[in-house]
């Protein structure tokens, strides 16, 4: 078994006033030549947009982005014509393929939204862009752990990708394993709120822990925690 810790302190960092976004792996003006990516794990963004406030249209090709609203409404919109709020609950995914344009907006003109944003290499390269997203009810999250994200499996959204995508809400004290859902695969697991153990790593609040080489873990909450696991292929060729 091999592993990475990324805590939540080593992450870069751009505050633009209305965005203040923290990033696991190297994006934009942070640059970290040890995290590029985690196999086809390339960018993981902790953001938080200001009210009314977001990011314009711009173009993405050949990547599977994959949004996840922690709280407040994100309003989409792009060159297909999708015109869609995505809110706590939800999970979107937008497989850019041949080529995309889409804006981001915070839909509260009252608060932040904050919401993770997360980009894995495709497995077919230049696909018709795709667009994808289901709500999912967070109270079967409590002490499961909910897969929202997979290439084989109708009550998640697709991905153009043998990844996986799975989200946990922990009592304090729980213990639960999680099986690799194929080998060559690892797992990134990000902690959102609360303090867990994997495999015997401490985590805290924004820490990221990447596995590999193993076929499972074991995870205790030591406190009421939420996390997301990203189960994706180590090996990607021109990654």
């Amino acid at each position: 078994m091999k592993t990475i810790l990324h805590t939540a302190d080593t992450r870069g960092h751009a505050n633009h006033g209305w965005l203040n976004s923290y990033h696991s792996f190297s994006f934009a003006g942070y640059h970290d030549p040890e995290r590029v990516h985690f196999g086809a794990l390339r960018v993981l963004n902790d953001d938080s947009v200001a009210a009314g406030m977001g990011f314009g249209k711009h173009p993405h090709d050949n990547m599977e982005i994959v949004s996840i609203p922690l709280v407040g409404d994100l309003h989409h919109q792009d060159s297909t014509g999708r015109d869609k709020i995505i809110r706590q609950g939800d999970v979107q995914i937008m497989s850019a393929g041949s080529g995309i344009a889409h804006s981001e907006v915070n839909a509260n003109k009252d608060k932040e939204v904050k919401f993770l944003q997360v980009w894995v290499f495709p497995k077919q390269r230049n696909i018709e862009p795709r667009y994808d997203q289901k709500s999912f009810d967070l109270d079967q999250q409590k002490d499961q752990i909910v897969t929202v994200v997979a290439p084989d499996d109708e009550k998640a959204v697709w991905i153009n990708q043998d990844a996986w995508f799975s989200l946990a809400r922990l009592s304090a004290g729980k213990q639960t394993g999680y099986n690799l859902h194929k080998k060559g695969n690892g797992v990134y697991v990000f902690v959102i709120d609360g303090n867990i153990s994997v495999n015997g790593q401490q985590l805290n609040p924004r820490d990221g822990f990447g596995i590999w080489e193993t076929d499972a873990l074991q995870i205790e909450a030591a406190s009421e925690a939420q996390l997301l696991l990203i189960d994706v292929p180590m090996e990607i060729p021109g990654a």
